[in-house]
């Protein structure tokens, strides 16, 4: 349907231009006072193609249409000669109590809108990953891991993944209205040459006489958003303050100057060193719960990546395989939630019918081949929400059924379809029940997402 039909719809059912009173939009909904709300039928405009849904908050009727609203916006007023309104920013229903409901999604929400525009990046470098890996020493051989095509491919990737902290630094920039490049700026600072080698060789830094906690930050996202959002706050602060005739040289200056120690001395490490106590807590729980706390693991293992704090979670599992030779138990969690990823995705490919049908395959091809969970992680997972849980129910179910069975893997292999080989080593039956584990998490989590795991509103998104 065009957006001329669906504002002439829209138009319509509010009851013209003798109920309203102004209209106005922000990024996704077409907001309206009306006159007479009483006279409008909700299902009625619900059930216009193009809607997803209406809300009523602070005296406005708000239908929410999705990223098409300036359009429909434009047309509208057409239709009634009024006038047009500056955009406004999203929800902004001050009135509504803050509950732990709303900064749970205002939190999602933040992170999702960070991340949805690096998904082409996501998904392109996935694929290059994926195409790598068929070509290259993993299957076909046609090249070896030091030929330049190789090197070549492997570059492309990590464009796309290693400077994630620059990305979403620019992003979450964005939405909280401050300058994009200074949270670019604040993200590249994270993963500099010079920091990164410091934290290669375990060298000492101790600027402004703290020590600072030496972490890579490539691939992470948690620390430079919650690094910007307080960047945010003292760009406004110093904006606000200064005068004029400085602010342009003076407020980013200053707003550097004070978030970046702030950023590396202490915003960004708390990741990791809430990870340490996470993890910690998690192994012990492992080790008293049996297969309850391997599936509890399995659940929680893609946000912990989010945050960075498998990390910690990976250093006495990676001590443990190097001393034993086998993985089992907790050590194994992190694959099941890799499978349930790769199921979701392909759940999602199936139920969608709009324009990201096409991308969920790729966030799957992308999954399966190159080992890549970020594109269904942040494309799907976070946007529609119910598939995280339909993702943390695939992984428990996978892992609590490799903890019953006492799988164990003895193989370090990619997170693609060649995982089933780091089951080889043990008895026949190990590989049976190794295999069944992974099936089981990919399976029940690609049938959930497809029966549960989107809106009736989010399907009727447009194709």
């Amino acid at each position: 349907m065009s957006t001329k039909q669906l504002a002439s719809d829209i138009f319509e059912a509010v009851g013209g231009t003798s109920n309203i009173n102004s209209v106005m939009h922000c990024m996704t909904r077409l907001r309206l006072s009306l006159k007479n709300e009483s006279i409008v039928n909700d299902e009625t405009v619900k059930a216009l193609d193009g809607v997803l849904g209406v809300a009523h908050s602070n005296g406005q009727y708000q239908i929410i249409i999705g990223p098409s609203v300036a359009k429909v916006f434009d047309d509208f007023t057409l239709l009634g000669n009024f006038d047009k309104s500056p955009q406004i920013e999203e929800n902004l229903d001050d009135t509504e109590k803050w509950t732990f409901k709303k900064v749970g999604k205002s939190i999602l929400n933040y992170m999702s809108n960070c991340m949805t525009p690096l998904i082409p990046v996501l998904i392109t470098a996935g694929l290059f990953k994926a195409l790598n890996s068929v070509l290259g020493p993993g299957i076909l051989n046609l090249y070896s891991e030091t030929d330049d095509l190789f090197l070549f491919m492997n570059f492309v990737f990590d464009a796309g993944f290693y400077f994630m902290p620059i990305y979403v630094g620019v992003n979450a920039a964005k939405q909280l209205k401050v300058e994009p490049m200074l949270g670019g700026m604040l993200g590249g600072f994270l993963i500099v040459p010079g920091f990164v080698n410091m934290v290669t060789d375990g060298t000492k830094f101790t600027p402004l006489g703290i020590n600072v906690s030496l972490v890579n930050y490539g691939q992470t996202v948690i620390p430079i958003m919650v690094s910007v959002y307080v960047m945010s706050i003292i760009f406004k602060f110093f904006k606000k303050v200064m005068p004029d005739s400085i602010t342009t040289l003076a407020t980013p200056f200053f707003t550097m100057l004070l978030t970046i120690p702030i950023s590396i001395l202490f915003l960004a490490p708390l990741g990791t060193n809430i990870g340490a106590l996470i993890s910690s807590s998690l192994l012990l729980i492992g080790e008293k719960t049996g297969f309850l706390g391997i599936a509890l693991v399995a659940a929680l293992w893609p946000f912990l990546v989010m945050t960075g704090m498998h990390l910690a979670l990976m250093m006495p599992m990676m001590a443990s395989y190097f001393e034993t030779g086998v993985s089992q138990g907790i050590l194994l969690s992190g694959a099941y939630a890799v499978w349930a990823i790769y199921g979701v995705a392909l759940g999602a490919f199936f139920r969608l019918t709009n324009k990201e049908k096409s991308a969920a395959f790729g966030y799957f091809i992308s999954g399966i081949v190159g080992g890549i969970t970020e594109p269904t992680l942040y494309g799907i997972s976070l946007k529609y929400r119910k598939n995280l849980i339909t993702m943390m129910i695939g992984a428990a179910v996978g892992a609590a059924y490799a903890g019953i069975m006492g799988v164990e893997g003895y193989v370090m292999t990619a997170a693609n379809f060649l995982y089933f080989l780091s089951f080889v080593g043990g008895t026949s039956i190990n590989i049976v029940h190794g295999s069944i584990s992974v099936i089981l998490s990919f399976v029940v989590a690609a049938l959930l997402s497809y029966f549960f795991g989107f809106s009736k509103e989010e399907l009727k998104l447009p194709k």
